[in-house]
């Protein structure tokens, strides 16, 4: 598996033949807009800032698009989503996704703005490899909040996103984890996860 981070909450997830996104910012964002093709995207939230479907088509590939709860199943990949609230661009329903993908569970929590999770996503968000949690405040969790939901959560590895330079720096000394370097990609694999508790990981976008 391989994961790419392209700022505010894009990333580029991919697993052999098979490429998922996750809220690419649309043309209409003041975020830099990234084209590439996917199978796949997820949409947490009906803003500007993460609803690019529209990059994500290329040639004949089609995104199957997920923007909201439920359960679905598309590829031999199983997705829940889980409504919750957000104060992102105004108060707005956000979309909290858990994504199992070889194996791999991922949680994927968009611009959620508290710590305090729906009843039905606490009771379903267990055994979490990587956790990937907005830090940068504006509407989202803060660089405290982000960390106390992280650690409620247990993930075996936590990648922040939507942050500028001073609320990732804030996030990585509320962890302890001010010696972490920015990888360019993350490339891992389910075993290579095992064994570990919360280590946070900095993609560079």
């Amino acid at each position: 598996m391989v994961i790419s981070y392209f700022g505010g909450q894009c990333f580029k997830i991919t697993q052999g033949e098979l490429t998922l996104a996750f809220n690419p910012p649309s043309k209409d964002s003041a975020l830099k807009s990234v084209k590439f093709g996917s199978d796949i995207v997820l949409v947490s939230q009906d803003h500007q800032d993460f609803n690019g479907i529209e990059n994500n088509s290329y040639g004949e590939r089609e995104p199957f698009v997920i923007s909201g709860p439920g359960e679905y199943e598309v590829k031999g990949i199983a997705v829940r989503g889980f409504g919750s609230q957000s104060q992102f661009g105004g108060e707005h329903l956000n979309t909290i996704y858990s994504v199992l993908l070889e194996g791999t569970n991922l949680c994927f929590l968009g611009a959620v703005g508290s710590t305090t999770l729906p009843t039905a996503a606490k009771a379903e968000l267990d055994d979490i490899d990587i956790l990937f949690v907005p830090v940068g405040a504006n509407g989202v969790l803060n660089h405290a909040e982000a960390y106390k939901l992280a650690v409620q959560l247990e993930p075996k590895a936590i990648v922040p996103m939507h942050y500028d330079d001073a609320s990732l720096k804030a996030f990585l000394k509320e962890a302890g984890a001010e010696g972490v370097k920015p990888v360019d990609k993350l490339t891992t694999k389910k075993k290579e996860l095992e064994g570990k508790e919360g280590e946070i990981i900095v993609i560079a976008s």
